[in-house]
This record gives structure tokens, sequence and C-alpha cells, in this order.
């Protein structure tokens, strides 16, 4: 034990600590932990391993005492030298009668008792007589008179947690506001995605009706290209008709040219 206390000093001095675990270190008896210790406030001294109390020390301010899982079956009036005690946990250990807590009634601000898993607790009207014994009490094992369980450390992160998260929805709420304002600046007069996409689209479509009309324009050309053929073409026939006759006539005057000198001969 002596060992841990000076692990948990962390080199501070002694009058200035005001919290000290000693949990777990294994020991039958209080060793190495002194009247120096003034300002302490909060001592836990769980599954130690204690059999007695015999050698507490004198701790004026101390006002929180974790005593739970050891072997402690008398000696509270050890404890009687820290006055301002108000919490003391002495559940699982050996405690088998009232008349052992019989010292705690020194105790005038002593609030939260816990004795689970002790003998004591299966005595006839158990919680009864130990509020009678220490009217100072609010809470025995967890409950107060009236069998309302007392509200736990758990309970109140969780109303924090809550608190947080009604905050966290109004940040969003005030997020989606912020979103909306900027939605009705781009309406006002900044120039939004959607209408610079909409532009490029009416000039595509407007391209798109020129080349249209520039194909109307080909199919005129093509057109007058055609009639300029048609009317090459009927020229071209009537040279070749007009050939023809010419040479159907030249072969006819030599037929008769023929003829006449066959009828001079």
């Amino acid at each position: 034990m002596e060992k841990r206390i000076e692990l948990e000093r962390r080199a501070r001095k002694v009058n200035q600590i005001t919290e000290l675990n000693l949990d777990n270190c294994r020991s039958t008896s209080i060793v190495g932990l002194t009247d120096e210790y003034t300002a302490l406030e909060s001592l836990s001294l769980i599954n130690v391993g204690l059999t007695t109390l015999k050698g507490f020390p004198k701790l004026p301010n101390l006002k929180k005492l974790e005593l739970s899982d050891n072997r402690i079956s008398s000696g509270l009036n050890y404890l009687t030298t820290s006055p301002k005690l108000q919490y003391l946990n002495l559940s699982g250990n050996k405690i088998k009668d009232l008349e052992t807590l019989k010292p705690l009634e020194e105790f005038k601000n002593l609030d939260v008792l816990d004795l689970f898993n002790n003998d004591a607790t299966q005595v006839d009207n158990y919680r009864e007589k130990i509020f009678k014994m220490l009217p100072s009490l609010s809470f025995l094992d967890g409950f107060d008179c009236n069998d309302e369980e007392a509200q736990s450390d758990g309970d109140d992160d969780d109303e924090v947690n809550g608190n947080d998260s009604e905050e966290e929805v109004s940040g969003d709420d005030d997020d989606e506001e912020g979103d909306s304002d900027d939605s009705d600046e781009e309406d006002n007069g900044e120039v939004s995605l959607s209408e610079v996409y909409n532009d490029d689209l009416e000039e595509d479509n407007s391209d798109w009706e020129g080349e249209g009309e520039g194909g109307e324009d080909d199919e005129d050309e093509d057109s007058d290209i055609d009639d300029a053929d048609g009317d090459a073409n009927e020229s071209a026939a009537s040279v070749n008709a007009k050939n023809d006759k010419d040479v159907e006539k030249a072969g006819d005057e030599s037929h008769a040219r023929g003829k006449k000198r066959k009828h001079d001969g």
C-alpha cells in the first residue's frame, strides 16, 4: 500500500492532495496513509483485502469513502475522526448485525450509505431501522426511505447529452436556414449553374436550326444543277438529231447523183 500511495502522489505535496485511489493495492490494514493528508476529500480502497480499519488516519475534510469488497467485520469507530463524511460504501464486507453500525451515528452529515451484500441486510425491518438510526441518511443501498431509486451519475450524463443533442439539432436548423438564404441570393441576382446550362442548350439548338436552313440552300443549289444538266442534255440531243438529218440528206443526194451518172452512161 505504501508504494501505491507514493505512486498516486505524483510528487505532489501531501497536504494538497484532494483525491486518492488505492483500489486493488492488497493490504489487510491501513499502512502509509497518515494525518498529513488534511485536504483529502475522496478516498477509495476497493478490493484491497482490509480486515480491519485500525490505523485509519484523521482526515478532517474527507467526504467520500469507498470500502467495498473487503473483509471488514467491525471497527467502524476508527472512521469517526472524519466528521464531514457524507458518502460511505461498505458493500461486499462481513458486517453481520446492526450493532456493528452504531458508530455511524456520529456522522451528522452522512447522506448515502451502501451495505449491499452484507449479512446485516437480512435483519428484520433492516431498512426501517437504519433510517431511524441515521436521521441524516437520504439513500440506503441505492434507494430512499420510500424505495425510490437514487439518480445515478449516468443519468446526469444522459441529460447533458440530451441537451447537447438539442443544441446540435438547433445548429442543423441554422445551417438549413443559411442554405435557404444562399438560394434566395442566387434568385435575386447571382447566375446559377442551371441557368448557364440552359443558355448553352439554347445556343446548341440555334446552331442546329442554322445548319437546317443551310441544308435547304444546298438542296436548291442541287436542283439548279440538275436543271442545268437537263438543259445541256436537251441541247446535245438537238444537235445529234440535226447531225442525223444532215447525214441522211447527204446520203440522199449522193444516191441521186449515182442514179444520174448511171442514166447518163
